[in-house]
């Protein structure tokens, strides 16, 4: 029999919202069936969320690259990635050394072999900082000046270049160095590390 008094609504709502407290048994019950509608909740809105319309163009078609694995899919891997974008290549794409690089490597070797008069480190890093990434300058702090080659013996050239990276071949008087520029965020190029070559 239906409802039909305001006063008789309200003795089963205080009915409802009461049951819980009637005992420590019906509170634990109401715990645990609040507990599982939020876990439930919680794992069922997500998938619906993620659900996109499928494309009926490519209905049909096997998603699969030209190696064979699926796109979005790492080789070997069962789970697809959260992008549509093909994963980077591990090793840069070879190309010609850029000029503004060439330029900044030259610049740098010369002010490298010529450090102020008294050796001063913080006069000849303030020097270097213009074509220095500032990690790589941090490091040069720790070189003593007096340390480093008097004079360039020839021009420096590049010997290995990609689009993020360059290597340069510096001949000195103490023999050739190896400076590597990179790529900075804004776009300009900085020396990022030298090595001596045997």
């Amino acid at each position: 029999m239906p409802i039909r008094t305001n006063r008789g609504r309200a003795a089963v709502y205080r009915r409802l919202w009461g049951w819980p407290l009637r005992s420590p048994r019906h509170l634990a019950a109401s715990i645990i069936i609040f507990v599982a509608l939020v876990v439930a909740l919680g794992v069922i809105i997500p998938r619906v969320l993620d659900r996109k319309p499928v494309d009926p163009s490519a209905a049909g078609q096997p998603s699969t690259s030209s190696q064979g694995t699926q796109v979005g899919q790492l080789p070997g891997s069962g789970a697809s990635l959260p992008t549509k974008l093909p994963p980077p290549s591990n090793s840069a794409k070879a190309a010609p050394p850029a000029a503004d690089a060439q330029l900044i490597a030259e610049l740098w070797a010369e002010t490298w072999v010529k450090p102020p008069p008294n050796n001063d480190v913080n006069k000849w890093l303030k020097q270097l900082e213009e074509y220095t990434t500032p990690e790589f300058l941090a490091q040069m702090a720790t070189i003593d000046p007096r340390n480093v080659p008097d004079k360039l013996t020839d021009k420096v050239k590049a010997v290995k270049s990609t689009t993020s990276s360059i290597d340069f071949e510096v001949p000195t008087d103490l023999g050739k160095v190896r400076i590597t520029l990179v790529k900075a965020p804004d776009g300009k190029w900085r020396v990022n590390s030298y090595t001596k070559v045997d």
